[in-house]
């Protein structure tokens, strides 16, 4: 199999809306991104991360696509455009595929429609089930680079967007695409918010992932895309590992043995070892059972080779289907050129090591460099709903000047 190189960047995030910006967020553990809403949650106010940047409008040759989901993802889009248009001259339209991860679509623009109905008898005009429909995120980004290449959603939950670059790397070692597109976007609605607080999911306050005191998750929304190419690049796509341990409709296994199958199959993916890896962004979410298993899944790899871990969803928020796309951008930014920082876990501090359910990992502290070696692999986790699990690896490529 070729190496697989990631070329360009797109991103809509709570942290900002480019790498100048998010990078030195990332680094400092800034929660700015984190906002409170009232209008959102049926029970009272929650804390989530919102991209509150003006958001570009769709064309009107596009207007059946128009909602704030897809709003997201032009933004993202916008950023990969010259990349895109000249690969479309280089291999032709048809040589391009687009593969992206969504949970929400544009559901929130079927719950204003369903309140517009509500007050005036019949749905408003601008309104179509297309607009919320799973498939038409890729459609629409397909629609708007005028591509003809294979062109797919998946949706599989908190796995959706780091999955789709598994899918990606298949399409490019098949010789069906000579690029792919991929990434993921989700925005805030009713629907999840309130879902999350049915299952007792949602903190009352900042979300607090591998604390004694986590209590839930903080929704948040964003976009993120990515060019995939064969051959070599600033930043390799090195290791994929996917699994499915359907051991329950939304806890995951109480071992984490999806969670160890997947990471393990990327380290082979990749042909690493775990002493390889420089940092893990850990799919965190601070709930109390996906915390406590990760925690015993990222030990059970790394043994006693265990390297710097942090969940940057305190900073964001969970994007649910995109979170997997917006960490893996993260793990990419990580590997610029001159970076030796590591994200900070932003927690309470307050572990309990006595707890065998929760066994520690090293976290980098807020405020510190964090890490003075040169970062060469990091790994990305998303844990989903089902036991969907995928891990992903990122390295440095050959095409660094140091």
């Amino acid at each position: 199999m070729t190496q697989i190189a990631i070329t360009d960047t797109g991103l809509c995030t709570p942290l900002g809306m480019s790498a100048a910006e998010i990078l030195p967020r990332l680094l400092g553990g800034d929660t700015r991104g984190m906002a409170p809403r009232a209008d959102l949650l049926a029970t009272g106010p929650t804390l989530v991360g919102e991209v509150t940047q003006a958001l570009p409008q769709l064309p009107d040759t596009l207007a059946q696509f128009n909602c704030r989901n897809n709003q997201l993802l032009l933004s993202a889009a916008m950023q990969i455009a010259q990349t895109v248009e000249h690969a479309k001259r280089t291999f032709g339209a048809d040589r391009i595929g687009v593969v992206l991860g969504t949970s929400t679509s544009g559901i929130s623009k079927g719950e204003e429609a369903l309140a517009y109905r509500a007050l005036h008898g019949a749905f408003p005009a601008d309104y179509h089930y297309f607009q919320q429909e799973l498939g038409s995120t890729s459609d629409f980004l397909r629609q708007h680079f005028e591509l003809d290449g294979p062109c797919y959603t998946l949706s599989t939950a908190c796995s959706s967007s780091a999955k789709v670059f598994a899918s990606a790397k298949r399409l490019l070692n098949a010789n069906l695409c000579d690029m792919v597109i991929v990434g993921g976007v989700d925005s805030l609605c009713h629907l999840t918010v309130n879902g999350f607080d049915a299952l007792e999911s949602v903190s009352k306050g900042h979300c607090n992932p591998f604390s004694a005191n986590r209590d839930g998750i903080n929704i948040g929304e964003g976009a993120a895309l990515f060019t995939l190419v064969r051959g070599d690049g600033p930043v390799l796509l090195s290791g994929c590992g996917e699994s499915g341990d359907a051991h329950h409709i939304s806890a995951p296994h109480p071992e984490g043995r999806g969670a160890i199958d997947a990471m393990r199959s990327a380290l082979k993916d990749a042909g690493l070892k775990p002493s390889d890896i420089d940092y893990v962004n850990l799919h965190g979410t601070a709930t109390p059972k996906n915390d406590a298993m990760e925690s015993r899944a990222v030990c059970a790899v790394f043994e006693g080779n265990l390297p710097p871990c942090s969940s940057t969803k305190p900073l964001t928020g969970h994007a649910l289907g995109a979170a997997g796309a917006i960490e893996a951008a993260f793990c990419v930014l990580l590997l610029s050129e001159g970076n030796r920082g590591l994200p900070p876990q932003v927690w309470d501090g307050i572990a309990d090591a006595n707890d065998p359910q929760l066994p520690l990992v090293p976290m980098p502290s807020k405020k510190a460099l964090a890490d003075q070696r040169p970062i060469r692999h990091v790994m990305s986790n998303s844990f989903a709903f089902g036991g969907s699990n995928a891990s992903l690896i990122f390295s440095r490529g050959g095409q660094h000047d140091s």
